[in-house]
């Protein structure tokens, strides 16, 4: 026990517990709550632009009615809506292959000099880059994930697959 020295007008002087020097508190007082910490502040992450339009360059390019060649282009992300309306068309529902072309008219935001870009345009253009357009609609689209590596089981040699479907509008 120590004494503790008092103080003016306090009355007698009393004596008062020694703290324990494990528990760091007098016996007979309850603990006192333990200050809360504050959580840890969230790393802060740079929010990343969502990149939506891919610029791209036909291997022969489109042929106007004034003969001008547009090759230059940019084709946005494709939306649910994208690939769903056009299997309303009436022409898709006759004909499937005709899908690609349609969807390809709703993504591609510019060709060249051309004021707007359509079906009409896509089922015009060559074979060749209609086959290009098809290839770079589902690269921007999937963005990698449709191939997946593994392995051969006679030889161990690694090598990738494809796994999404072979036509546009099939993921």
């Amino acid at each position: 026990m120590r004494r503790t020295a008092a103080r003016a007008g306090a009355g007698p002087v009393v004596d008062a517990p020694a703290p324990d020097p494990v528990a760091g508190r007098v016996p007979g007082q309850t603990a006192a709550p333990a200050p809360a910490r504050a959580p840890a502040p969230a790393p802060v992450s740079v929010p990343q632009q969502l990149r939506t339009e891919f610029p791209f360059e036909l291997p022969r390019g489109y042929v106007d009615a004034s003969g001008t060649v547009h090759r230059d282009g940019v084709m946005r992300l494709a939306t649910a809506r994208d690939e769903l309306i056009p299997l309303r068309d009436v022409r898709v529902q006759e004909n499937p292959a005709y899908l690609s072309v349609v969807l390809l008219g709703r993504v591609i935001t510019s060709l060249g000099t051309l004021a707007s870009v359509h079906d009409g345009v896509v089922e015009n253009m060559f074979a060749s880059d209609l086959a290009f357009l098809q290839d770079f609609y589902r690269q921007v689209n999937a963005e990698g994930h449709t191939r997946a590596a593994v392995e051969c089981p006679h030889c161990s040699e690694p090598f990738e697959v494809e796994l999404g479907g072979s036509r546009l509008g099939e993921s």
